[in-house]
């Protein structure tokens, strides 16, 4: 047994099923090696950390795609506190991520002082590990907490597919990344423009690991889900972040073809309104662990979300892949699917919902596919105990 403790600087409260899945899969990878590890309690901290970030945003304003794009979570928080019924249904989907959060994970105490944060890093840590998700989104390297700005030099720091959710670095911010990263003792990459960024600005070249959640196989994530099926009836799943009809459509038209129905998780970063009666099933008291029992017993999925598609693979489902973003979009995070896709050869995945539902969408080589996964796999294994020094 490895006696090492790791603090995880990791998006494990907020109400979204792909980051807290991904950090949960963070802190059980870390256990099953032997380490000791807890997700750093930044709850006292968030004030300052949050006045960073509207600072980006406020200098940003003018960014047409970052303002649409942030401008959809503040009236979805508006509706919520004004609309009884979208309200009511919103806590619901909170309390279930509550109590997944309390059942599973082990957090730090809750700091008061960044000063106190560093010393207990200096004090109680061998090690602090970043990743995954896009927590090196311009907006959070202003912030200056994913940067691991706050642990001394004598702390190694560790990035763990930390994905920087953009093609390319604003030149504006070049210096700040770069100043970021070279502080960094051992850096990966979530997607090949992640590579390249690192390279271009430091010179050093970062290998390509996949995402937490796929260092842990369907068995395991099993152990996790919620045992009974969440639906009884023939269903396609659906998970959508973006606003795009013309996808919707595409999913009444597979529903029809293969006799399901559709269950979908509406109203995620945004509202939207065109939602509320396409779907025969939308639940609302779904936990993380439901989420995955919802994808496991799935006939088809279909989403544009980057997690959805991984517990896709995960469970080899047949899925269908939309592009959530243009590709100008200040914010978009097509990079992180065209990675992955490209890694697997699955990236005939990718659709555009003009596509004839008569055809055949079914993945008949899914052996060669978990090959391709568990090789993948391996491979990111190997950075990460490298980087931690087993």
């Amino acid at each position: 047994m490895v006696n090492k403790k790791i603090g995880l600087a990791i998006v494990y409260k907020y109400p979204d099923y792909g980051s807290m899945l991904q950090a949960l899969a963070t802190q059980l990878i870390l256990r099953d090696m032997g380490y000791e590890s807890e997700a750093i309690n930044t709850d006292n901290l968030q004030s300052s950390i949050n006045r960073r970030k509207y600072k980006y945003f406020a200098e940003n304003i003018f960014d047409f795609s970052i303002v649409k794009e942030k401008s959809k979570i503040v009236w979805k928080k508006l509706r919520q506190k004004f609309d009884k019924k979208f309200g009511g249904n919103q806590r619901i989907r909170e309390r279930a991520f509550e109590r997944f959060n309390k059942t599973y994970f082990v957090e730090s105490k809750a700091f008061v002082s960044w000063n106190g944060l560093s010393e207990n890093c200096s004090n109680n840590y061998d090690a602090v590990l970043v990743g995954s998700d896009q927590l090196w989104l311009p907006s959070n390297v202003e912030a200056d907490y994913y940067t691991l700005s706050f642990v001394p030099d004598k702390v190694k720091k560790i990035c763990y597919a930390t994905s920087f959710g953009i093609g390319a670095v604003p030149e504006k911010y070049s210096a700040d990344y770069k100043r970021m990263l070279t502080r960094i003792n051992f850096l990966s990459a979530r997607e090949t423009s992640g590579q390249r960024i690192i390279k271009d600005l430091t010179g050093r070249d970062a290998p390509l690991v996949c995402d937490p959640a796929l260092l842990l196989n369907a068995e395991k994530w099993d152990a996790i889900a919620t045992k009974d099926r969440v639906v009884k009836d023939k269903y396609v799943f659906c998970y959508f972040m973006g606003d795009n009809p013309e996808q919707r459509t595409f999913v009444r038209n597979l529903a029809n073809k293969k006799n399901c129905k559709i269950v979908a998780l509406l109203h995620l970063d945004q509202y939207i309104a065109s939602d509320g009666k396409y779907a025969d099933y939308a639940p609302y008291d779904v936990s993380p662990s439901d989420f995955i029992n919802l994808i496991k017993n799935a006939e088809y999925v279909c989403t544009d979300s980057f997690h959805g598609t991984v517990f896709s693979i995960i469970y080899s489902k047949d899925f269908f892949t939309f592009r959530r973003f243009n590709k100008k979009a200040s914010l978009s995070t097509n990079t992180r699917l065209d990675s992955l896709l490209n890694r697997l050869n699955l990236s005939d995945r990718l659709y555009s919902a003009k596509e004839d539902v008569d055809s055949d969408f079914h993945i008949s080589d899914y052996a060669t596919i978990q090959n391709r996964v568990s090789e993948f796999r391996e491979e990111s294994l190997k950075y990460l105990k490298t980087a931690l020094g087993t």
